[in-house]
């Protein structure tokens, strides 16, 4: 999906800049490269994933409070 800028935006702002919507256009142009730059930011403070090889199927637990005991409400 191309964030950059939409076509669509692109259009209303050039075809609607002569109207009174155009400051409206406008700011609504800008808010959505504001939130371009958020999500670009956010996606780029990710940490890199580690990959880690599937050795099979893993034991299920047998001891302790986690993964042993199935709560049932009727």
């Amino acid at each position: 999906m191309d964030v950059t800028s939409s076509s669509l935006v692109t259009q209303a702002a050039t075809s609607a800049a002569q109207g009174p919507m155009a400051a409206q256009i406008l700011t609504l142009r800008k808010a959505l490269q504001l939130q371009q730059q958020g999500a670009l930011a956010l996606l780029q403070a990710l940490p890199a994933p580690t990959s880690t090889p599937a050795t099979g199927p893993q034991p299920l637990a047998r001891e302790g409070t986690l993964g042993t005991r199935l709560n049932v409400m009727v």
